[in-house]
């Protein structure tokens, strides 16, 4: 007996025209689950391309609150919500859930550094959204530590970047950190060990940056997730949104990193 095919019928399976990327890997994608840490514009927007890649769960992780400036580049936000102080974490998670509705969704309201040292190991990759020099190598380390990889996006203006750390070998987003970087990341601690208040002014953002360097961040994951396609190792993407181009900077183990030999 002949086969009936409906017409229309790939059309009732979400993830139709995924599965006609030959490279995606599309069966380990659905069985994966992520950290996210920063709810902010960036986290935004890495959040709803997760959810939209079929990613099996999800825990948002961010301190803080919502605020009118959050508006222009944060889809899942309303003034409501910005009137009510509501946290980040919690209105992303949210607008996760309704997004994809089978997807396991977490949230937790704190700082990374709050939560116990074997939280990243109950999670396949992670993604740092972060505009906070501590709060990334913190991320970076506790990451290597576990031994999952991690992909960091960043902005400023209307240029970005993204990095691949992927444990052992593989270079990471210390060995990649500057001068300046140290000198900002000491300024938030006293002699004493103790942090203090620092005031570090907003940098500039905008939307269109905010997208681009999202979507470049989500495929280095499933790039990494599906064993055909190679992804970054040891190099760092430069995006220039004046100049619409992307570069690639080679990035190497620093014999001196803390993280290596862990």
């Amino acid at each position: 007996m002949r086969k009936i095919v409906r017409a229309g019928y790939q059309d009732e399976d979400r993830l139709d025209r995924s599965r006609r990327i030959e490279w995606l890997d599309l069966d380990r994608i659905c069985g994966s689950t992520a950290v996210l840490v920063g709810a902010g514009a960036l986290g935004n927007e890495v959040a709803k391309n997760l959810a939209l890649s079929g990613f099996a769960g999800i825990t948002i992780v961010d301190s803080d609150t919502i605020e009118m400036s959050n508006l222009s580049r944060c889809a899942f936000f309303s003034e409501e919500d910005a009137y009510r102080k509501r946290a980040k974490s919690e209105a992303l998670a949210e607008a996760v859930q309704h997004l994809h509705p089978t997807m396991s969704v977490d949230f937790k309201k704190c700082r990374i550094e709050e939560l116990p040292s074997d939280f990243f190991q109950q999670h396949d990759i992670i993604f740092g959204c972060l505009d906070n020099i501590n709060a990334r190598l913190h991320v970076n380390s506790h990451s290597r530590l576990a031994g999952k990889p991690y992909i960091d996006g960043s902005m400023r203006g209307t240029l970005g970047r993204v990095f691949v750390s992927l444990p052992p070998d593989g270079p990471c987003l210390e060995c990649a950190a500057n001068s300046s970087h140290s000198k900002i990341a000491a300024l938030r601690f006293s002699c004493t060990g103790s942090e203090t208040a620092v005031f570090v002014p907003p940098v500039p953002a905008e939307i269109t940056t905010t997208s681009v360097i999202s979507a470049l961040t989500v495929r280095e994951g499933l790039r990494l997730l599906s064993k055909e396609a190679v992804p970054l190792d040891g190099q760092m993407i430069y995006y220039d949104g004046l100049r619409n181009t992307l570069e690639l900077m080679e990035v190497d183990v620093d014999p001196g990193c803390p993280n290596h030999g862990i």
